[in-house]
């Protein structure tokens, strides 16, 4: 499993993590923008836009996901194979 100062150190230093966890914490950074550009939409009047931003935002938390399950797997896979 993995540890929290491995996500500390993805978050603060991503080029010295996993290439999984490094794709992770783009894509929840792609996700805080465009969430703040949605309610930002919202403010202004302009549900198409916060719409779209949104959605936006929804698939790059579903990315960060599938590049979190990835860094699981490998660390249940390296765990492993340490225990063999």
């Amino acid at each position: 499993m993995l540890e929290q100062e491995s996500i500390s150190a993805a978050l603060d230093e991503p080029e010295s993590s996993s290439p999984a966890l490094q794709e992770a914490a783009r894509e929840l950074q792609a996700a805080e923008h465009d969430a703040q550009v949605a309610f930002d939409c919202i403010a202004l009047g302009e549900p198409d836009r916060a719409h779209t931003h949104a959605l936006t935002a929804r698939v790059a938390i579903d990315a960060a996901v599938t590049a979190l399950a990835a860094a699981l797997t490998q660390d249940t896979q390296d765990t492993q194979e340490t225990q063999t």
